[in-house]
């Protein structure tokens, strides 16, 4: 039988108490006693740039702005290869009931992916709420970007971000190092 050094008491005994931490808030929520072995941490605008999402989003909202000058939701998911332009077009047309139902990644990571956005946009462009109706014939209904209707979440997924300059965006350089006199001399 191998004897568990201090150190390692420590660490265990430490997430016990977070473990257990976690059930007390859940039973005092009113939720089910489950706790989570992943512990995600949230995305803050002091903390965006280093989540593993943001490159690949900025990749996105970079090439969206050459070819525009509004970034939206959707199209950075079509960007990702998270949502395809045929589901896309099935939802506008009222035959999918809400845009999560097709897009290809767990909400937890979509709300993440929509947070991470909305800091990375938030002072180069304005946002600019949009209504989405059901395009085709028939009446013109609002289309739904979730199952449960959260107003919140449907905020988020229908602004749109839009330049505000007369022309086309151009993204900063790269800072350069600078070059001293100095460090030429001998």
């Amino acid at each position: 039988m191998s004897m568990l050094q201090p150190a390692s008491i420590d660490g265990v005994l430490r997430r016990l108490e977070t473990d257990l931490s976690e059930i007390v808030s859940l039973l005092n929520a009113g939720g089910a006693a489950k706790p989570s072995r992943s512990r995600v941490r949230t995305v803050t605008v002091a903390t965006f740039r280093g989540d593993p999402l943001f490159p690949r989003i900025e990749r996105v909202v970079a090439a969206i702005l050459e070819k525009d000058k509004v970034v939206r939701p959707v199209d950075v998911l079509m960007g990702m290869q998270l949502l395809s332009s045929s589901d896309l077009e099935e939802w506008r047309r009222g035959r999918v009931p809400y845009l999560e139902r097709v897009v290809k990644c767990n909400l937890t990571r979509l709300s993440r992916l929509l947070r991470i956005l909305r800091f990375h946009v938030h002072k180069k462009l304005v946002p600019s709420g949009t209504a989405y109706v059901r395009h085709g014939s028939g009446p013109r209904q609002r289309l739904r970007f979730t199952k449960s209707g959260d107003a919140k979440l449907e905020t988020a997924y229908s602004t749109h971000f839009v330049w505000p300059g007369k022309g086309p965006f151009h993204p900063p350089a790269p800072r350069r190092p600078e070059v001293t006199d100095r460090e030429g001399a001998p």
